[in-house]
């Protein structure tokens, strides 16, 4: 399995092909294509990520040793966005996600071409995530 690092390197580079933003955009809702169906059971309130301007629903099963994040949302660029954090942050441990910098997502750009609605559902998703990953790492160790 590839380190966190080494997935947000990877999308950096990714990213680092496009020159302008209506193409790192057009990554971006590319990415969103490539997230697997949510199962319908998941997409309710107590599923929802609030925060966020669009719904964006997340789920994460634990299978004692790391988490695997599944998300869903009804807006494009709102749907890369939580791809991009589940490609990041799905599959690794607990103490991992909580400690991890999202360096990426400045590095790409991203903060400074997201509305403050944007900004504002992506810092929600994160911090969804890594409640999460605290509330496993805490199951974990009890």
């Amino acid at each position: 399995m590839e380190t966190i690092d080494k997935i947000q390197q990877d999308i950096i580079e990714d990213f680092s092909m496009y020159e302008d933003w209506a193409d790192k955009y057009e990554y971006i809702i590319e990415m969103g294509k490539t997230l697997a169906p949510l199962e319908e059971k998941y997409k309710t309130e107590d599923y929802r990520i609030h925060g966020c301007q669009s719904q964006v629903w997340l789920h994460a099963d634990f299978d004692g040793k790391n988490i695997h994040f599944h998300a869903d949302s009804d807006a494009f660029i709102t749907k890369g966005l939580i791809a991009l954090l589940v490609k990041v942050l799905s599959g690794h441990a607990p103490k991992a996600i909580i400690d991890i910098d999202l360096y990426f997502l400045s590095e790409i750009g991203l903060k400074e071409h997201l509305s403050p609605t944007r900004a504002n559902g992506l810092a929600s998703m994160v911090k969804q995530m890594k409640t999460y990953a605290l509330a496993y790492q805490t199951k974990q160790v009890s």
